[in-house]
Parts: C-alpha cells; structure tokens; sequence
C-alpha cells in the first residue's frame, strides 16, 4: 500500500512554508494599524458543517498559508474568489473527516502531535522551538497549529481504517494484472485535473463539468501552464499542488485511462476522460521503461544464544566466545554446534541453516556482519536485539528477482488502485450525506448544487 511512512500534511497546516521574516513585515504593520486604531476585525461564521462552523478567520488563514507557499509563484494561483471557494471546500471535507473520525472513536495523543511538531520542525531545517516562534511570527496560535495537526492526524487514520475494511487484494487479480497488454509499461509522471461531479448528479450538473473541464483545455491550448490550470479548475484535493500524480506504475492506473496514456508522449495532454467521480484532464510528465531487478543473495548459517532468567548476557556473551573458539581455532563442525547450542527456533534444527536471503532479510545488524565476511568465514560473536550471534558465510549469488518484485509490485498496484477509489467514494459520500450551508454568496461555488 501506498502511503506513507511519513505523515500526511496537507497544505492547510502542516504542508504550509513557513513565512520568512520579510513576508512578515506587512501582515505584522497591518496588525499594528488595528491595535493603535482600537479597533479589531470581526470574526463571522461563513458555513455551517453538520453540527460545526467554519470562521473568517479560519478561511483567511488557510488562504493565507496556501499564499506564503506560492509566495515566489504568484501567478499561478486563481483569481480570489475562486482561491476561497477552493481552500473553503477543503476546510469543509476536513471538517466532515475530523467529525467522522470521532465518531468512529480515534484519538490523538499530546504525543503523538509533538511527534508531528518535531517532523514539520524537521522539514523546515528547524526544532520545535524555532517552528513555534515562526507559527507565532506569521500570526497564528501555536495551539491552533497543534489543533490543525491533531486533525490532520485523525484524518490519516481514518484514511487507513477506511481502506483497511475495504481493499482486499486476490492471487486472480494479481495473475490478471500480470497477464494484461498494460502490465510492463513501466511507469509514468502524471499531473491532472478532476472536475467533479456531485454525488447523484443531474444531467445539468453533468453539463456543467464537462464545460468547465473545457474551459480548462482551452486555456492549456491558450497557454496557460498545466498546474497553473489544475490550480484554477481542479477540484481534486491537490488541486493547490498543481495536481502532480507523481510517478505511477502503469497499473495503477484505472484501465480506461491507461489506455489513453499509452498512447501519449511527454508533455502532452489528454481530453477531457469521463470517470466515475467527473471529468479527469491528464497530462503525461514523463515515462520510464520497467528494468529488471538482480540482487545479491547470502546463504549462511548461525548460531544465536539468547540470555534468559538463568542466563545472564555475560553468560551469553562467554558461551558465544567459547562456540567461536571451537569453531575457529579446534575445527569443530558449525552445524552441529548450532544443532546443540543455538537458541534460534527457526534455524537451530537445521543447524543454523539461514537458507537463501537477500542482504537485509534477518535486520540490519547481520546485514553489517555479512558484508565483511568472505565465503566460508565466520564472523566474531557480536550483538543484537535478540542475543549474541556468530555467523557463518556459506556463499553469495546474483538472482534475478524481477518476477517476485512484478508480484509484489501488481499487489501494491492493485491496493493503491482500490484505495484510492475506496477513499474518494467515501469522501463523496461523506459530502453528499452532510448538510453544508455556505452562508457567504460569493463563496458559494456556481457550478455545484448545495445541499440543505
């Protein structure tokens, strides 16, 4: 499965680029004319979400990071109005996913959100310390940045429970992906544009995106750079990020839409795809060719002795020394030592037979031993999580490993793929199920029928 080993940070908090002091300065003498003036802005409420509200305030300051990130690339963002309609519908879909995590009882510890801070802080070149005194330089609470994280996080995990309950992947599925025309086209760097439509759309609202997604073609045609449209007309959630895929295998891709990306070269952009969720826009970054994948595989032998309540980790280490010496210095027979002596069910009653592994299979600590043994070596007793070990190098070999990483791949291909359906399903399901009230005219997108 896709996703991540590091956090998901989305541009409304954590994803935001921190402001530099110069950008500081006008926000800052801005603040300073409202003190000495006495007066203060009012804060409204622009929508109502369910049972929650969204501010001025919120919706100014969102606007305000996704701003600071395009900062250096000011023309790339879309006209005000379209900028708020925008960063205003994410705040709603983070508002309905952060109501329905709770309700599906996930938490976030005090923890787990320092764990984020320290990330962010990492990103930035920064500690947790600076990243809060910058949070604060730009006008924003620290608590609030704290909450936006905390949220972020619920919304990972119901992201993962949500996928977790409906992405189940068939030895048939992976035989059919591995056998399809696709299959082997290497892999592809995608950007796009989705104009959706709503759930249980009308045949009007149909019209409607398909004429909006034509409005964007016409600009690209006209000139217009192609994240600089996804910025204006995409309403997919990187939308902000100028819509890049990033690379993605062939067959992760949904059939209908590889087909036509088969037939693309780099650069350029497809018509306007109808797909279950609206019309997609794709325009084909660059590709690369599949290659096949040969590592090196060990074959060793060891012997591990653990220590336990009647053996002290001295007493591991001696006994570990004295099967050494008698390995190494009276010739004594390896696999019949570890037979006797090691600790390690999966390989004591094979005499310590590791079988075929590549490098990093048993964990790093013997992958270090390994690479500075020779054929037929073995190595001083040395430590790790589990114990003391020796190590004996039976022999290294190069093996073509392409087949059981085109498994492994079509598996991960074929979770991303339903995942990723699974949860933009779920999205629009959410959206249409909630009462969402836009409570500002001109903030109420015209191209989509509101809910009340």
């Amino acid at each position: 499965m896709k996703h991540p080993t590091a956090l998901l940070l989305l541009a409304l908090a954590a994803a935001t680029v921190l402001p530099t002091q110069a950008q500081l300065l006008p926000q800052a003498q801005g603040q300073g004319d409202a003190t000495a003036s006495g007066t203060q802005p009012l804060d409204r409420i622009i929508a109502v979400v369910d049972d929650n509200v969204i501010l001025q305030s919120e919706l100014d300051d969102a606007v305000r990071s996704v701003r600071q990130q395009y900062a250096s690339t000011p023309d790339r963002l879309p006209p005000e109005d379209v900028l708020k309609r925008q960063v205003l519908d994410r705040l709603v879909l983070m508002k309905l996913q952060v109501a329905k995590a709770n309700e599906q009882g996930i938490r976030v510890s005090s923890s787990d959100i320092d764990q984020a801070v320290a990330a962010v802080a990492q990103q930035n070149r920064m500690s947790p310390e600076q990243l809060q005194q910058a949070v604060e330089q730009s006008g924003q609470s620290f608590a609030a940045f704290r909450d936006q994280l905390g949220d972020q996080i619920m919304v990972q995990r119901l992201h993962e429970s949500v996928v977790r309950d409906s992405v189940n992947i068939t030895d048939s599925e992976i035989n059919n992906l591995l056998n399809s025309p696709t299959y082997k086209a290497g892999e592809v760097h995608l950007a796009h544009i989705q104009v959706s439509i709503p759930a249980g759309g009308t045949a009007e609202d149909i019209r409607a995106a398909q004429a909006k997604a034509q409005e964007a073609i016409d600009a690209i045609k006209g000139g217009m750079d192609f994240n600089a449209a996804a910025i204006r007309y995409s309403d997919a959630q990187d939308a902000l990020e100028g819509g890049d895929l990033g690379w993605r295998k062939m067959d992760e891709i949904p059939p209908a839409f590889a087909d036509t990306i088969a037939g693309m070269k780099p650069g350029q952009v497809s018509a306007a795809l109808r797909g279950p969720t609206g019309f997609h826009i794709l325009k084909l970054v660059d590709q690369r060719e599949p290659s096949r994948q040969v590592v090196t595989e060990y074959h060793a032998r060891q012997i591990l002795i653990r220590p336990s309540e009647l053996v002290t980790p001295e007493q591991a280490q001696q006994k570990a020394q004295d099967l050494y010496n008698r390995i190494v210095n009276k010739h004594e027979d390896f696999a019949k030592l570890a037979k006797e002596n090691s600790k390690d069910p999966t390989t004591a009653n094979a005499g310590g037979d590791m079988g075929w592994f590549q490098r990093d299979q048993w964990g790093s600590t013997i992958a270090q031993q390994l690479s500075q043994l020779k054929d037929g070596e073995v190595s001083q007793p040395f430590q790790s999580e589990a114990g003391w070990h020796i190590i004996q190098l039976e022999g290294t070999r190069k093996s073509d490993v392409t087949e059981e990483s085109e498994r492994n791949q079509a598996r991960q291909a074929i979770g991303n793929r339903k995942a990723e359906q699974a949860y933009e399903d779920f999205l629009r399901q959410l959206r249409a199920d909630a009462y969402v009230n836009i409570l500002v005219p001109e903030l109420k997108d015209p191209d989509a029928r509101e809910k009340s």
